[in-house]
């Protein structure tokens, strides 16, 4: 069981292929030498015949000329028409194999199958002119490579017209092999049988239908910045390709590949350079988008390519197989990263974490592991689908989407732990995707339905199928609809409005009243407001009168302090210096009395040094110093007067001595009492300074006083008119407000009244809203039909 889904594959595959091989036998058994098939000789008279009444040389419809090879190898209005080598997708066969629209002849059946075999062969060997041209084919067109980046574009692709009817409408579903959201735009691309059905994620409405012609679409995917939608696919057996559309033209940008069986698996890088594919070839090939060649090919896989997924970076390229092969590649080089195994079952799908350093792998054994690129380990594994994990997908958020065999899908956080469940699908799950812009999911069955959920509640928003409508189809089932709720909207509106009217009087006189009221008690209000602001005011006021009071009073007691204080400093120093200039006195007599006794030194130490010389004999006197008594008393008595002289120095030194200490005393004294005096008199004169700012201080308090009286007096008389003024206000108020409450109560409608309008109006707006949704289809389809019939007429 947990191989469902490609068995069945798996057998589709088989059965075409066995029918080709049956061809291709009966085929080769009548091979013969193939000729030549020129426009001259072979396709002209096939135009002529069957084209030629339209698009002629002179007619030009469409401005498309048949019946000359220069002018039809031009084209017409919508481009060229030919692609030398590739009739498969060559413009002119998707419109006369009825694969595209105007479908071609006009409401005509298709051309004989001989005739058509004979074109498309014509186109695929080169579209020669005649025998003698040589086949030309024509370079597939590139895509640009572009900056890798996983940021928001600044131009998000969204559809910019209708995108064209389905080319084969099918009442039987086919089931949903394909399936995808693009990472920027509310767009979701649904596979159909040949075709590619494009969807309003939002609104559910188609947005129109591309053409596959190559077969069965098994992959799709956008491209990273979200321009871009790739369809792998094919026949069976028979053929497989890869195709680029521009998400908002809708046109074939390019196709790669050129398989023998179907494509199953594909991807483009996210700077557009390289295509990569894969299928039951086993074989993986990735090819420049730019030349449309192959770069690389590697044959590692055991099994059928089941799945393929460019790195968000772009720098590795992970593939899976459906023996439970899981690689990762450089995708620059094909050089192998990493050869991860783990899985049990087939490996269906691959993706990417956004910030690319995990690799997810969902397998039919059940699980969804996570795989971390830094060593290549499984960091995460879980149990996601009983039966097996039939898809898989990383969104935006970094959260994971899937869905299984279990006929269920799952919304999972990064690590695995479940969020949301998603039933009611009728049979096992194939294809899972999920929209950012809207955030819901999107879940495909074996059916061909594809679910819609919302991804917050798993509320069921809508189902899709592989079938897209034509507009015509979509218009026809609108338009009654459309119809029916017009009607239902004009009843609901009438009811309204008669209801509405009915409580009109009433509410018009209650409002009147409520507004006089609502204006008297705005001016009670007013007047209360002022009149508390005014009993602030009085009281701010009254304040300010008793804190200068106190100003007054403490200034006064200040200022008595300081001319006590100036007075008594003043005492001080008269006093101070009184006592200075008596010891002023008494220092000059000690100073006197102690110059008298220096001078006194001064005068006995010349006497010493006078009777000192005076005593020492003469030389005359020396010599008879000894012999004459005479002589010898002289000098002996001028000795004796050196004595003298001598003591009166001593006692002179000694009244000197006696004399100084009392100098020095008397001076020290009379620095000390100059000093008091000094500090007396500096002090007297700082308090004389204080006493006279305190007297100024104390005349300013009283002229605050004087100023702070008046003041409370003005504010006493504004608080007595606010008084009355409020109280006359509030008794109009009063009056007012009971008048107004008594309409009111008159006015308010019944519980049973209340109900019904409630459910009018639900009604009307309800009603409303599905008449605008309905109108903005139509518009739409409308519009779609337009298109299509200018794209028919064109080409007629």
């Amino acid at each position: 069981m947990q191989r469902l889904p490609h068995l069945i594959l798996t057998f589709a595959i088989l059965s075409t292929s066995f029918a080709v091989a049956e061809e291709k036998k009966a085929a080769d058994g009548d091979k013969k030498k193939v000729e030549k098939i020129t426009f001259d000789d072979h396709v002209l008279p096939i135009f002529r015949a069957r084209c030629g009444s339209c698009h002629n040389s002179n007619d030009r419809s469409g401005g498309l000329v048949l019946d000359q090879y220069a002018a039809m190898m031009e084209g017409g209005s919508s481009g060229e028409v030919i692609d030398p080598g590739d009739g498969e997708f060559s413009y002119l066969w998707l419109l006369i194999n009825h694969e595209d629209t105007p479908k071609m002849p006009p409401n005509a059946d298709k051309l004989p199958e001989k005739e058509l075999a004979t074109i498309k062969k014509w186109i695929d060997l080169g579209a020669l002119e005649n025998a003698g041209s040589t086949a030309k084919i024509k370079k597939k067109p590139k895509l640009d490579k572009i900056e890798v980046t996983t940021t928001r574009p600044a131009d998000v692709a969204m559809p910019q017209k209708y995108l064209g009817e389905p080319p084969h409408v099918l009442t039987k579903k086919n089931a949903v092999t394909a399936l995808t959201s693009s990472p920027w735009a509310p767009i979701t691309a649904v596979s159909g049988y040949k075709q590619i059905g494009l969807y309003h994620s939002q609104t559910l409405d188609s947005l129109g239908t591309l053409p596959f012609p190559e077969g069965q679409p098994h992959i799709l995917k956008f491209s990273r910045n979200g321009a871009l939608l790739i369809a792998g696919g094919g026949r069976g057996g028979q053929m497989g390709k890869v195709v680029v559309y521009d998400v908002k033209t809708g046109e074939r940008k390019t196709e790669v590949g050129n398989e023998y069986d179907e494509v199953l698996a594909a991807d483009i890088s996210p700077d557009q350079s390289l295509i990569a594919l894969g299928g039951p070839k086993k074989m993986l090939r990735v090819y420049s988008t730019s030349t449309g060649e192959l770069v690389y090919e590697v044959k590692k896989h055991t099994d059928w390519i089941t799945s393929i997924e460019f790195s968000p970076d772009g720098v590795l390229l992970a593939s899976g197989d459906r023996s439970a092969g899981l690689v990762v590649w450089e995708a620059d080089t094909g050089n192998l990263f990493y050869d991860l195994t783990g899985h049990r079952g087939s490996l269906n799908d691959v993706s990417w974490r956004p910030d690319s350093n995990v690799v997810a792998s969902a397998s039919a054994d059940g699980t969804i592991k996570l795989w971390e690129m830094q060593n290549g380990n499984v960091i995460k594994s879980w149990n996601a689908h009983g039966g097996g994990v039939s898809a898989m997908d990383y969104t935006r958020e970094g959260n994971i989407v899937s869905i299984g065999i279990d006929k269920v899908a799952r919304l999972w956080k990064g690590d695995g732990a479940k969020l949301k469940d998603f039933g009611g699908l009728a049979d096992i799950g194939m294809e899972v995707s999920y929209d950012a812009e809207t955030k819901r999911v999107f879940g495909g069955d074996w059916t061909g339905t594809v679910h819609v959920w919302n991804s917050e509640d798993a509320a069921k928003l809508g189902v899709l199928d592989t079938n897209p409508p034509t507009a015509a189809m979509a218009l026809a089932t609108v338009e009654p609809h459309f119809k029916a709720a017009k009607s239902a909207h004009a009843v609901a509106a009438k009811a309204l409005a008669d209801l509405t009217k009915a409580l009109t009087d009433r509410k018009t006189a209650a409002d009147q009243a409520v507004a006089v009221s609502t204006k008297a008690k705005a001016t009670a209000d007013q007047l209360t407001a002022q009149k508390t602001a005014s009993e602030k005011d009085v009281a701010a006021k009254l304040a300010t009168l008793n804190q200068t009071n106190q100003d007054v009073a403490a200034s006064k007691a200040e200022l008595d302090k300081a001319n006590v204080a100036a007075q008594k400093a003043q005492q001080a120093a008269t006093l101070a210096k009184g006592k200075l200039d008596q010891h002023t006195a008494k220092v000059g007599q000690v100073k006197a009395a102690a110059a008298a006794a220096v001078q006194g030194v001064t005068q006995a130490t010349k006497t010493l040094q006078f009777q000192v010389e005076a005593a020492k004999p003469t030389p005359d006197e020396q010599a008879v110093l000894e012999t004459n008594p005479e002589v010898k008393a002289a000098v002996t008595k001028r000795q004796e007067l050196v004595k003298q002289a001598e003591a009166q120095l001593t006692f002179a030194k000694l009244l000197v001595d006696q004399t100084a200490p009392g100098v020095v005393d008397a001076e020290k004294t009379l620095a000390e009492l100059n000093t008091t005096y000094q500090a007396a008199a500096t002090n007297a004169a700082k308090l004389a300074t204080n006493a006279a700012n305190a007297d100024t201080a104390y005349k300013t308090a009283m002229q605050a006083q004087a100023a702070a009286q008046k003041a409370k007096t003005a504010a006493d008389a504004t608080l007595a008119k606010l008084v009355a003024d409020e109280k006359a206000a509030i008794a109009q108020a009063t009056a007012t407000k009971a008048n107004a409450d008594k309409l009111v109560a008159a006015a308010k409608p019944t519980e049973a009244e209340q109900k019904a309008l409630a459910d009018a109006q639900a009604a009307a707006t309800a009603t409303a809203a599905k008449v605008k949704a309905l109108e903005e289809r139509i518009q739409m389809l409308k519009a779609a039909q337009s298109q299509v019939a200018s794209t028919d007429g064109a080409q007629k």
